[in-house]
């Protein structure tokens, strides 16, 4: 946990995290499961899994799913998975254990480097890395609103945009065949949905509490009557050399 950027902390509220993110569009999860040839007898990670938003979605793949998580709060929400603590930057596992990894929602809190070299040493020769985000469409006046709030906020916090992803797999030496892939994704919401939507992010979630509600009664009057929000997921593929 000490090598955890300080906003994380705010991930310890994993009822709002479940609550208030999307899961991830079917369409990609079917090409997460063809790319990494995920089928039984085979063994995915998801690394980094959170709530287990997408691990839940891997288990029809008839794979065996391994969850590694470092927050606590998180991993007691994996129940039926084998969940273990753990980064990025040190999997508890063995080299060459897996056939396929996966990362949703997390790669930009890594150290890129040191993480990418972990996760090729537990894969097998030949097998992939998947990783994805659900990335606000802001095309969408609400999601376009929710933006000016998050800009005010997240200073130094790691995001999503800061890096270029598939250049990074393709740039790495450790891996090729990198790709990026985008699928259209609508998460249904009520009012209460897009606050905790905005709640869950690491750096709201650590505010004081004053100030978190000074932000939830800005965000119930841009919610009120939605019914949706758009997103753009973000798919980037790599796969480790099979020689």
């Amino acid at each position: 946990m000490s090598e955890l950027h300080p906003a994380t902390r705010g991930f310890a509220d994993s009822d709002r995290y479940e609550r208030g993110r999307p899961g991830y569009p079917q369409a990609a999860v079917d090409a997460i499961v063809t790319e990494l040839g995920l089928r039984p007898g085979r063994t995915v990670l998801d690394l980094a899994a959170g709530t287990g938003k997408l691990t839940r979605l891997l288990v029809p793949s008839g794979a065996t799913v391994i969850a590694v998580e470092p927050v606590r709060e998180m991993r007691d929400k994996l129940d039926g998975f084998v969940a273990l603590a753990g980064t990025a930057e040190h999997i508890p596992l063995t080299d060459a254990y897996v056939d396929g990894v996966t990362v949703a929602q997390a790669f930009h809190w890594f150290d890129a480097e040191r993480a990418l070299r972990e996760i090729h040493r537990v894969l097998r020769r030949g097998c992939g890395l998947a990783l994805i985000w659900n990335a606000r469409d802001e095309r969408q006046p609400l999601q376009a609103a929710l933006s000016e709030i998050f800009d005010r906020y997240e200073g130094d916090t790691p995001r999503r945009n800061q890096r270029d992803w598939k250049s990074l797999l393709a740039d790495s030496g450790l891996f090729e065949r990198s790709a990026r892939v985008l699928f259209e994704h609508v998460q249904p919401v009520d009012e209460q949905t897009v606050v905790d939507r905005v709640l869950s992010v690491s750096f709201m979630a650590s505010l004081p509490q004053e100030e978190q509600t000074v932000v939830e009664q800005e965000v119930r009057e841009l919610a009120h009557g939605a019914t949706e929000l758009s997103y753009m997921t973000e798919l980037y593929l790599g796969f480790k050399p099979s020689s």
